[in-house]
C-alpha cells in the first residue's frame, strides 16, 4: 500500500478527523467522539487529537510553578494525574484499564523526576506533549472496546520539523516515515497525537498556536486523504459571531481564499497555518461541531469563479498599531519595500495597513500577540524611520470574495462606520476584505448593525428547475406571475439560474427569464453526462440555491445527499427518495440535517394539500398518529368515480389517458406503486418506521399486460375489465361503491388496493380527481382529521412548489 492508495478494502476513500481539547473535555465528550467515529469514520481513517480539556494549560502551569513553589507544583501535577486517571476509570473496562493506568503512572513519574532539575526548552516541550499522548491512548482503547479496531500513534515517529517561532513540517522527510507507519497499521483507525513533531536532534518540537489543526491538515495532505474534518465546539464559520449576532447564519460553503483571509484577520475559528496544506493539496476541509454533530458544517472549497460580495462580518477587540514615520529626506517608497521584505522573512502580514505619502507615515495593524515581535524586528533592522507602537485599537471587517467591487456592500459598510473614531480603512489587494481600524468601541454592536445592513436586504436566492415537462412548465408560468410578490414578501431577490431535462441543461448564473425559459430552452441548453450538471452549478454567486426536482426520476434521488453536501436546499415533487428503503431515506434526511440545509417535499403527496405539514405539526405538538387512510391518487379517484355498472373501465382509462389525467405510461397509476410511495412518505412523516416492501399492494395491471408496448396494452386492456368485474358485482351486492384505498392500520399494517365502501363513508364521496386523507390520532380519535381537495394537476402541484419556496425562504 502507498499513500496514494488511500481507500479501504471496501473502496471507501480515507478521511482524517481532528478533535480539539474541548471535544475531549470529559468522559461524556470522549463517548460522544466515539459515537461520531462509529457513524462517520471507516477502517483506515486517521484521527488526530489534542490534549483533553485544559491538560496542556495545566502542564504549562506546572512548569511555571516549578520555578516558584515546589509544593504547589507537586499539587498541580497530582491534580492533573487524577483528572487523567478519572478519564480512564470512567471510560475503559477490563484489563485495558489497568494497562492505561500503569502507563499513566509511569509518565507522571518521568515528569516528576524531570521536574527535580532545571528543565531545558526541549525538555519543557517534551513535557507539554504528554496531553496528546494520553488522549490517543484513551481514545484508541475506547474505540477498541466498542468493536472499532484502533491503534494509537505518536506523531513524533514521523513528523519532522525544526524549532522556530512558527515551526514548519518538513514534508519531504515526513512522507516516507508516515508511509511506513501506515503500512504497518492497515485495516485500523489510527489515532495520532496532534501539536508535535520531532527535530533533527530527536527533541520534541511543538508546532505552536493552532498546532493541532495544522498538524491535522499536514498529516491529511501527506496521507493523501480525501477530506479533513476538524471537529470543535462550533459548527463552522458563521456570517458573524453567533454570540454577538442572534440571526448569524452558518455558511455551508466558504471559498479557500475567503477562509484564508478570515484566518489572516485572526478569526478564532481558522488559522492561516491550518489552511496552508489545504491550499497545496487536493484535500477538502470541513468544520463541524462535535457537541452537536447534526447542527451543520462549513466546507472549505476551491473555486475560480468571481465572488459577489461580503459573506462574513468579523471583529477583533485588541489591536495594536506599528507606526513608521519616515523623514522627508529619505526615500519613502524604498522604506515600504524594505518593510515588506522584513515582514515576509518572519512570515507575518499586517491585519491592515495604511501608507500616507504626503505625511511620510506607514501604519500597520497587528494583534497584541505578535506586535512586540514586529517592533523588535523593525527596531533591529535599522530601517530608515521612527518606529512606535500604539495600543488601544480595534478592528471590524467585511470578508468575502468581490466585496471591494460590490458597491452596495461597500456603501453599507462605510455608512455604518459614520461617526466612529476611524484611524484608517484598508481594502485587501485581492479584494477579499475591507477592514476598519479604529479607537476602541463596542465592536459587538457595530458588527450587528453592519451585518443587518449588508446581508438582510440583499440576500440573493438562486433557483434551479429539474424537469421542464407538465409540472415544470406550469411552475415557470406561476413563478413569472409571483416573482415580484415573492421578493417583496421576503425582502430577498430570486433568480432562476438553471433549467434542465434528463439530457440537457440551460445554465446562466446571471439569470434566465422564466417567461421564455420553455420556449428558448432548445436554443440555449447543452448536453451533460452523469454528474456534470451538478458540477456546473457549484461556482454560483448566490447566498443560497434552491433546487426544485419536479421529475419522476428515481436516479435523481440518489443525488440528494450530494446536493446537501454542496450546500443546496431542495424542494421535491419526486416521490422516490421519500419512499425509498429506510437506509436510503435516512441517508438523505441525515445529509440535509448535518449540513444545515432544508429538504421540503409537500408536493410529493396530495399536490397542494398541506398533508405532510398537518401530520408533522401533530407530531411536533405532542400528538401521536394512530392510523391513516384515504384516496391518494387523483387518477384512480377519477376512474372509480366514473366506473359504474354498464361502464367499461378500459374505455374510461383510455379517455383519462387522452385527457392527460394519467401518467404518460398509465400502468404507473394502475400498479398502485404511486399510492404505495405516498403512504410510505406519510407514515414516515408520522414518525413511524416502514419499508416499501411492508406495504401490501394490489396492482390493477394483469400480468399478461405488464410487458406489452403501450399500443398493444390499450388494444388488450379489456382484460382489466374482466379482472374488475367481480369487484364491481361485489360493490353492487353490498350496495356500496368501489374505491382504490390506502390504509395504515393501528396494528402498523399497511395496504393499498380495492375496497367496497358504503355511501356514507367519507372516502366514498369525492369530486372527480379529488384526494382525501383521514388522520386518526390521540387527539383526533373519535373524529379523524380529514383533508380533502384536488390531489393532482399541474396547477395545484406548481402551487405546492411555490408554497414550499415561501416556507423554505422563511427559514433562511
Amino acid at each position: 500500500m502507498t499513500l496514494s492508495d488511500s481507500t479501504d478494502s471496501q473502496g471507501r476513500v480515507r478521511q482524517l478527523h481532528k478533535f480539539g481539547g474541548s471535544s475531549l473535555a470529559d468522559p461524556d465528550c470522549f463517548r460522544r467522539v466515539a459515537e461520531i467515529l462509529q457513524q462517520y469514520s471507516s477502517n483506515d481513517d486517521l484521527i488526530v487529537v489534542s490534549a483533553a480539556g485544559k491538560t496542556t494549560n495545566r502542564l504549562i502551569e506546572w512548569l511555571a510553578l516549578l520555578d516558584k513553589d515546589g509544593r504547589m507544583a507537586h499539587e498541580a501535577l497530582q491534580s492533573l494525574r487524577k483528572f487523567q486517571q478519572d478519564l480512564i476509570e470512567n471510560l475503559i473496562e477490563g484489563d485495558d484499564k489497568q494497562v492505561l493506568v500503569d502507563e499513566l503512572y509511569s509518565d507522571f513519574s518521568l515528569l516528576a523526576k524531570a521536574g527535580e532539575e532545571q528543565m531545558s526548552g526541549s525538555q519543557r516541550a517534551w513535557a507539554q506533549g504528554f496531553g496528546e499522548v494520553w488522549s490517543t491512548r484513551v481514545l484508541a482503547a475506547l474505540l477498541n472496546q466498542l468493536g472499532l479496531a484502533a491503534v494509537h500513534l505518536d506523531s513524533r515517529t514521523f513528523l519532522r520539523a525544526e524549532r522556530s517561532a512558527q515551526p514548519e513540517v518538513d514534508r519531504a522527510r515526513s512522507w516516507p516515515l508516515l508511509n511506513e507507519q501506515l503500512v504497518q497499521r492497515q485495516g485500523m483507525r489510527v489515532v495520532i497525537t496532534g501539536f508535535m513533531a520531532q527535530g533533527t536532534a530527536g527533541d520534541t518540537v511543538l508546532l505552536g498556536r493552532n498546532g493541532s489543526d495544522y498538524s491535522a491538515t499536514v498529516i491529511g495532505a501527506l496521507a493523501d486523504v480525501s477530506r479533513v474534518t476538524i471537529w470543535s465546539d462550533v459548527a463552522g464559520v458563521y456570517s458573524a459571531d453567533p454570540r454577538l449576532v442572534e440571526d448569524a447564519c452558518l455558511l455551508s460553503l466558504l471559498r479557500l481564499d475567503e477562509a484564508a483571509e478570515l484566518a489572516r484577520l485572526a478569526a478564532p475559528v481558522l488559522h492561516s497555518r491550518t489552511l496552508q496544506p489545504v491550499s497545496q493539496s487536493a484535500i477538502d476541509l470541513t468544520l463541524r461541531c462535535s457537541h452537536q454533530p447534526d447542527s451543520g458544517s462549513t466546507r472549505i472549497e476551491r473555486v475560480l469563479a468571481s465572488g459577489r460580495g461580503a459573506k462574513i462580518i468579523t471583529s477583533l477587540d485588541s489591536v495594536c498599531l506599528v507606526q513608521l514615520d519616515v523623514h522627508p529626506s529619505h526615500d519613502f517608497r524604498h522604506v515600504k519595500e524594505q518593510l515588506d521584505v522584513l515582514l515576509s522573512k518572519i512570515n507575518l502580514t499586517a491585519l491592515a495597513q495604511s501608507s500616507s505619502d504626503d505625511q511620510h507615515r506607514i501604519q500597520l495593524a497587528f494583534t497584541s500577540e505578535v506586535v512586540n515581535d514586529v517592533y523588535d524586528l523593525l527596531r533591529d533592522s535599522a530601517i530608515d524611520a521612527d518606529i512606535s507602537v500604539r495600543e488601544g485599537y480595534c478592528m471590524v471587517a467585511a470578508v468575502g470574495a468581490g466585496v471591494t467591487s460590490n458597491p452596495i456592500h461597500c456603501h453599507g459598510f462605510y455608512q455604518q462606520l459614520k461617526g466612529q473614531p476611524i484611524e484608517f480603512i484598508a481594502e485587501s489587494l485581492a479584494g477579499v476584505s475591507i477592514a476598519a481600524i479604529m479607537r476602541k468601541v463596542d465592536t459587538s454592536a457595530l458588527v450587528s448593525v453592519i451585518h443587518q445592513a449588508l446581508f438582510h436586504a440583499q440576500r440573493k436566492i438562486g433557483l434551479v428547475l429539474l424537469g421542464k415537462g407538465n409540472i415544470g412548465s406550469r411552475w415557470l408560468e406561476l413563478y413569472t406571475e409571483q416573482k415580484i410578490a415573492l421578493e417583496r414578501r421576503h425582502g430577498m431577490s430570486f433568480t432562476l439560474i438553471a433549467v434542465q431535462d434528463s439530457q440537457r441543461q440551460w445554465l446562466d448564473p446571471e439569470g434566465i427569464d422564466p417567461a421564455t425559459a420553455s420556449e428558448l430552452f432548445d436554443s440555449h441548453a447543452v448536453e451533460y453526462k452523469k454528474g456534470q450538471w451538478l458540477d456546473r452549478l457549484l461556482n454560483h454567486p448566490y447566498d443560497d440555491v434552491i433546487v426544485l426536482d419536479v421529475t419522476a426520476n428515481a436516479g435523481l434521488s440518489h443525488v440528494y445527499p450530494v446536493l446537501a453536501e454542496h450546500g443546496f436546499h431542495l424542494i421535491s415533487a419526486n416521490k422516490y427518495a421519500g419512499s425509498a428503503a429506510s437506509e436510503d431515506y435516512y441517508r438523505v434526511q441525515d445529509a440535509f440535517a448535518k449540513t444545515g440545509r432544508r429538504w421540503l417535499y409537500n408536493a410529493t403527496v396530495g399536490a397542494g394539500l398541506p398533508v405532510n405539514y398537518a401530520i408533522r405539526d401533530l407530531q411536533e405538538s405532542g400528538d401521536d398518529v394512530l392510523s391513516l387512510s384515504g384516496i391518494f391518487s387523483g387518477t384512480l379517484s377519477w376512474l372509480f368515480q366514473q366506473y359504474k355498472p354498464g361502464q367499461s373501465f378500459s374505455a374510461l382509462l383510455e379517455q383519462a389517458w387522452l385527457q392527460g389525467l394519467t401518467e404518460p405510461e398509465p400502468r404507473e397509476d394502475l400498479s398502485g406503486a404511486d399510492v404505495m410511495r405516498k403512504l410510505v412518505i406519510l407514515t414516515r412523516e408520522a414518525g413511524l418506521a416502514i419499508e416499501p416492501q411492508d406495504v401490501q399492494v394490489q396492482s390493477l395491471v394483469p400480468e399478461q399486460l405488464s410487458g406489452l408496448e403501450l399500443e398493444n396494452f390499450f388494444e388488450q386492456s379489456q382484460v382489466i375489465d374482466e379482472y374488475l368485474a367481480p369487484w364491481l358485482k361485489k360493490a353492487e351486492k353490498e350496495q356500496g361503491v368501489l374505491r382504490y384505498v390506502a390504509r395504515l392500520g393501528k396494528d402498523g399494517k399497511a395496504r393499498v388496493g380495492l375496497e367496497v365502501l358504503q355511501d356514507d363513508d367519507p372516502l366514498a364521496n369525492l369530486l372527480p380527481c379529488d384526494n382525501i386523507f383521514a388522520i386518526e390520532s390521540k387527539w383526533y380519535r373519535e373524529n379523524p382529521l380529514v383533508i380533502r381537495g384536488p390531489g393532482a394537476g399541474r396547477d395545484v402541484t406548481a402551487g405546492a412548489l411555490l408554497s414550499d419556496i415561501n416556507r423554505l425562504t422563511s427559514m433562511l
